[in-house]
């Protein structure tokens, strides 16, 4: 009896000791997990606050209360807790800083609002606000041929196309390179197309592009240009997609600035061309150009995201809505060129000798 007194003693005590073990063991785990959560309490994140944004437009007054035509604005901004900024500047373009302070040009010529957006960061915490501001972008020159070189186009600026006539549009002229048809004098581009057996033909003419020596994304085109007369002549100065080489036309895109036919006469198109849109395009305008195989006149494209303006001797006439939907949001590159017959310019007249396309100058501004 005794010996099973001790052994129930024995085993009754090694139970409560197995007990407090474990219940020992499940404080000390709660009490080191409420350690754990008490130090991330202690390294919580701190939203960014005060978040302030200003602009300084470079060469601003009370003259130019839009600044100095530079584009150029000095950006600040602070905030409380933050470690990093992200800012949409209100022309698609965006930047990331570390700092609150930074300077940026705008190049879109004219002068536009722009809404910018900051977000302040720390970490995923953030907090944001805007602010506008008005910028006034002078035009400045950025490429230009005047012509003023006698003999043959500036090479550094102009290819010559040599093709057979039926190349494109079932044209009838074949384009060369010599001097007969194609020369700088007196201050003046000459294109010359002339009736004349040569080749696989019978006409000549002149064509050249600033393909692989000069193109661009935006700008203000100006041409100063006189016609050629005589039915049948189909001159233009326009441009295409520099893509083209990989993606065709009319995938490219094509821009036509100045565009007439010698059947109708002191007639100007503008029309662009893309895919779906192209041949007998809806998107064209056309203007009366008086005496405009006598008399030169100025021909200009405004080219930005969101339109293409055509104008004639500064009256506008026609405005293209321009959006990422079509390809005129790249670098196209210029073409000048005359034309003989062909889908558009029709039969020529039979009387047709020769007749001359001048061009006094193309430029091209931001």
């Amino acid at each position: 009896m005794m010996k099973n007194n001790v052994s129930l003693q024995f085993f009754k005590n090694n139970e409560f000791s197995k007990a407090l073990f474990f219940i020992t063991l499940a404080n000390f785990l709660m009490l080191f997990s409420c350690s754990g959560n008490n130090n991330e309490g202690d390294e919580a994140i701190i939203t960014p606050s005060n978040l302030a944004i200003s602009a300084t437009i470079v060469g601003a007054n009370a003259q130019n209360p839009n600044g100095n035509g530079s584009g150029t604005v000095n950006f600040s901004l602070s905030a409380t807790n933050a470690t990093s900024y992200k800012i949409l500047l209100g022309n698609g373009e965006t930047k990331e800083l570390t700092s609150g302070d930074f300077t940026y040009t705008y190049t879109t010529s004219g002068t536009k609002t722009y809404v910018i957006y900051v977000s302040a960061y720390n970490s995923g915490h953030f907090v944001s606000t805007t602010l506008s501001v008005t910028v006034f972008v002078g035009s400045s020159l950025v490429w230009s041929d005047e012509f003023n070189i006698d003999g043959a186009p500036d090479a550094s600026k102009w290819n010559f196309q040599i093709w057979d006539p039926g190349y494109v549009n079932d044209e009838l002229q074949s384009y060369t390179n010599r001097s007969e048809n194609t020369i700088v004098e007196g201050g003046v581009l000459k294109i010359k197309a002339i009736r004349e057996k040569y080749g696989k033909g019978d006409f000549t003419s002149g064509r050249i592009e600033s393909n692989g020596k000069f193109d661009f994304t935006y700008g203000k085109i100006i041409i100063r240009a006189k016609v050629p007369t005589g039915v049948g002549t189909w001159p233009a100065v326009w441009m295409l997609g520099s893509n083209i080489g990989s993606v065709g036309w009319p995938k490219c895109g094509e821009i036509d600035i100045l565009e007439s036919v010698g059947k109708n006469l002191n007639q100007n198109h503008s029309s662009l061309h893309s895919e779906g849109r192209s041949g007998a395009t809806p998107d064209t305008g056309i203007i009366k150009v008086p005496n405009s195989n006598t008399e030169f006149h100025i021909y200009t494209a405004d080219w930005t995201a969101t339109s293409i303006k055509f104008y004639v001797d500064d009256i506008l006439y026609y405005t293209f809505v321009n959006s990422d939907k079509f390809p005129f949001n790249k670098n196209f590159y210029l073409i000048i060129n005359l034309a003989m017959g062909g889908v558009w310019g029709g039969p020529v007249d039979p009387n047709f000798t020769s007749s001359t396309f001048e061009i006094d100058y193309v430029r091209v501004y931001n």
